[in-house]
């Protein structure tokens, strides 16, 4: 997607083939910076720190960190201590868990010397594989919009509801939950979409509106908790969010906030879509609600928050008395019963086992083991 009119990609080798660089989140909106990766330790901090976020973001990122671990120490030792070290970083999102098993697997039979160039090759692979995956999932969801477009009158907007950030600088282009929307938005579609804060790290207010803003992609943020006030008015056409872990039943795990979305959406009979790349699929557990690990966060990120001074400075602050505790669990997991359709690269999927077999039959044997 687009930065000053100018494509970028979130992660990409470094000139000089001796590095990755990505764009450092943290520093967004205020300030647009490149952070590069020499290390493993690099890598596994970067995923930690959240200069990456976003599951498909954090694989891609994973698989070129295990390069730098095989540029450093090819040996066995080394890739268990690589594979180790880059897990450990984000429990939740499926798709590191994905790239590192590829990974593992790709590497694990090749002599030592042999793995550093496998491994470069392999995530350019898997990186080129996600701009695929998204902008097929793109295309799903634009099939939906456009169903909704012909019940309006020619020319009034569609407007859509998106929460967190599952746009390009979630992934490494385009963006699942987003990707509908820049093809509506390229299409010609009439498309504004309501931007949720996202509280804690405020993920939708500081990354979602920048890159929309910056493709040109019309937008309003919200508060969090604005989102059932504008279904009750009929102002939202339809909502969509992405992933971090879904079920094979079709649960869906997304950041924390996402079930409440799910639950105003049900009661104003507004479609809840979700933006499902294959990778974020995991066939090895059924009930999200108890089997999926939600990450507890720093109590920090809910006691404080960054911003721009009037003087320009970016500063952080105290929002909280000191003496009050907090809590801050990172996802929640929105049942598949309130999901009205999984956009994946295969088409919209029914949420549930059958509906996701129906477009990955492959995987029958994966649900049943």
């Amino acid at each position: 997607m687009k930065i000053d009119g100018k494509p970028h990609r979130t992660i990409w080798p470094a000139e000089g083939g001796d590095a990755v660089e990505i764009i450092d989140q943290t520093k967004l909106p205020h300030s647009f910076e490149i952070a590069r990766l020499e290390t493993l330790a690099d890598a596994a901090h970067a995923i930690k720190a959240m200069l990456v976020r976003g599951a498909p973001l954090i694989g891609a990122t994973a698989a070129y960190g295990m390069w730098l671990a095989m540029r450093a120490d090819a040996s066995d030792a080394g890739l268990s201590n690589a594979y180790d070290r880059l897990y450990e970083t984000r429990p939740t999102a499926v798709n590191l868990r994905w790239a590192l098993d590829a990974a593992r697997r790709k590497l694990g039979p090749l002599a030592p010397e042999a793995r550093p160039d496998a491994a470069f090759k392999l995530a350019g692979e898997i990186c080129d594989e996600d701009v695929g995956i998204n902008r097929a999932i793109g295309e799903a969801g634009l099939s939906v919009i456009k169903e909704i477009q012909a019940k309006k009158k020619p020319g009034e907007t569609i407007n859509i509801l998106t929460h967190c950030n599952a746009g390009w600088l979630a992934t490494v282009d385009w963006g699942t939950a987003t990707a509908p929307m820049y093809l509506a938005h390229d299409a010609g579609i009439p498309v504004h979409v309501w931007v949720d804060e996202t509280r804690p790290r405020n993920q939708g207010a500081s990354l979602t509106a920048w890159e929309l803003g910056n493709h040109g992609v019309p937008h309003t943020v919200i508060v969090d908790n604005a989102g059932g006030h504008y279904m009750q008015h009929g102002m939202v056409d339809l909502v969509i969010t992405g992933t971090d872990r879904t079920t094979r039943a079709g649960d869906v795990c997304n950041k924390i906030g996402t079930y409440l979305k799910a639950l105003a959406a049900y009661d104003n009979g507004v479609p809840f879509y979700v933006g499902l790349p294959s990778p974020t699929i995991d066939w090895t557990i059924a009930d999200g609600v108890r089997d999926i690990p939600i990450e507890e966060r720093s109590a920090k990120e809910v006691t404080e928050m960054t911003g721009r001074l009037p003087s320009g400075e970016v500063a952080t602050v105290a929002i909280t008395p000191e003496t009050s505790p907090a809590a801050n669990p990172a996802f929640d997991v929105t049942p598949a019963r309130l999901v009205t359709g999984l956009l994946t690269e295969r088409g919209c999927a029914e949420a549930s086992e059958e509906g996701l077999l129906k477009l990955f039959p492959e995987m029958r044997q994966a649900g049943e083991d």
